[in-house]
């Protein structure tokens, strides 16, 4: 999978919003059909452009795979930037109802928007499962920092270990997202997260600690 080159981003707005407006809608045609299942024919008619103008913004399919992980991950950390950078608890319970309802849309269906890629390309395409890991360890990094502002503030014990919880998360948020869209039910996602946190909380500082 070739990377999107930089040195050929649009220059003007209308050419960003182009390029934007066709990352959105093959963003959501793969996550609802798969990355096989969407053509490039699909995507243009969808997105109102021709094939000059996607071969303008993109070198091929797998340019724009690229750009709709990017995109995808973009997504997931933006909507987390205003939970006060998941450094409290409170935060951490309004991420967990945030995510359960998210992922209730649609009876579930759809999944995790990386997880439904990685699923799919990890085993086809090494390129695609680099950015895909990559991407990951972003959102598992955002979890990270979070827990060690905590660990800084004494709201978690001086041996917790926050890489360690933060990967407990991701992990846990990944089963659950899948189960619960498998099952078409909300409550694997809720448990799952509910035993994360719980296990985030089992080393929470003593009270001594937070004084």
């Amino acid at each position: 999978m070739a990377a999107y080159s930089a040195d050929n981003a649009p220059t003007t707005r209308k050419g960003r919003a182009t390029r934007e407006r066709i990352i959105e809608v093959a963003a959501r045609l793969m996550q609802d059909r798969g990355v096989s299942g969407t053509t490039l024919e699909e995507v243009e008619a969808a997105a109102a452009v021709g094939r000059s103008q996607m071969y303008h913004y993109f070198a091929g399919k797998d340019d724009l795979v690229g750009a709709v992980i990017d995109h995808q991950i973009r997504g997931i950390l933006a909507s987390q930037a205003s939970r006060d950078g998941l450094s409290s608890w409170r935060a951490w319970e309004e991420w967990r109802d945030h995510t359960v309802e998210h992922s209730s849309k649609d009876n579930c269906a759809g999944g995790c928007p990386l997880g439904s890629l990685a699923s799919e390309l990890a085993e086809i395409s090494e390129e695609a499962r680099g950015r895909l890991s990559a991407s990951f360890l972003q959102w598992e990094e955002s979890f990270h920092e979070g827990l060690s502002t905590m660990k800084s503030q004494g709201l978690l014990s001086d041996s917790a270990d926050p890489a360690r919880l933060a990967i407990g998360i991701m992990t846990s948020l990944e089963g659950g997202l899948l189960m619960s869209q498998t099952h078409r039910d909300r409550k694997y996602l809720e448990i799952a997260l509910d035993g994360a946190l719980g296990h985030v909380r089992a080393v929470g500082a003593p009270p001594h600690q937070l004084s």
